[in-house]
């Protein structure tokens, strides 16, 4: 088994608007996550959150210790989101074997101890810190929260569907779901919003190879972009706007991990205001 991690620092809105697209794709933007065989982690200096990937392939893989953590296992002191973006696969954790179709999620309370991966599946891994232990929960699709938003002529008919969310599962801070778009919508969370009380982090799959999504970001005055092809993922950070636009039509996975779970604590920002 192979275990890959990665360190990023947080930078403040003055030092990001003087980078040029490498500099902002250092800082911001991750791909090559989900190769067969490893298991690949990025820590966050944003709200300490860690993404990463899982992809077992033809043998299991177990995640069981992390150094910059600075914990003896993972878990000690965080809780994890787990969603499949594969085939179906499992995830075992706590002595209990979970399954996991396609577009299921799970979450696992702090302390949950080593976490198994086996399966054909795909799995995308979200981690943030804890202060007390949640249930472990299996959520499956029929279980989760749709909210059905936008318009065809608007270019933005998606629904958002919700997996860690207050109404759905209990947990310390992670908010975690996926937003799916209907054929010929591209746009996602325009108009623009920030939520300066905590960061998020999007996953973009199902993206066609030949397609790509721009995703842009920076103060509402300063804003950026980054081009995503399939699989790849942005760290949003909490001074930063968060939208994008596709060349077709793709899904992409949310988490967030700050102050609170209210997942309506955000500032939007007016059309106008956007430069």
């Amino acid at each position: 088994m192979t275990l890959k991690t990665e360190t990023r620092y947080a930078i403040d809105p003055a030092t990001a608007k003087t980078l040029d697209t490498d500099g902002l794709r250092n800082h911001f933007h991750k791909d090559g996550l989900f190769a067969e065989g490893e298991i690949n982690l990025l820590y966050s200096h944003y709200d300490r959150l860690i993404i990463g990937s899982a992809v077992p392939g033809k043998s299991s893989l177990t995640l069981g210790h992390m150094d910059e953590t600075g914990t003896p296992g993972f878990l000690d002191r965080r809780e994890m989101g787990i969603l499949n973006i594969g085939d179906t696969g499992t995830v075992e954790v706590d002595g209990d074997t979970h399954t996991l179709e396609s577009g299921e999620l799970l979450y696992v309370g702090m302390g949950g101890g080593a976490v198994t991966f086996s399966g054909a599946g795909r799995f995308y891994i979200t981690s943030s810190p804890a202060h007390r232990t949640c249930p472990t929960k299996l959520i499956k699709l029929a279980d989760a929260r749709r909210v059905e938003l936008g318009s065809r002529e608007a270019a933005n008919e998606r629904v958002i569907i919700q997996f860690l969310h207050p109404d759905v599962c209990e947990t310390c801070q992670l908010l975690m779901g996926y937003t799916q778009f209907a054929p010929g919508s591209l746009w996602n969370t325009m108009p623009a919003h920030i939520h300066d009380r905590r960061m998020e982090a999007y996953l973009y799959f199902d993206v066609p190879e030949d397609a790509r999504v721009f995703h842009f970001m920076g103060a509402p005055d300063e804003t950026r972009h980054l081009v995503m092809a399939n699989e790849e993922v942005v760290i949003s950070p909490p001074w930063s706007i968060h939208c994008g636009a596709g060349t077709a039509s793709y899904t992409f996975c949310w988490t967030m991990a700050g102050d609170n779970v209210d997942f309506t604590d955000m500032n939007m920002i007016p059309m106008g205001d956007l430069r």
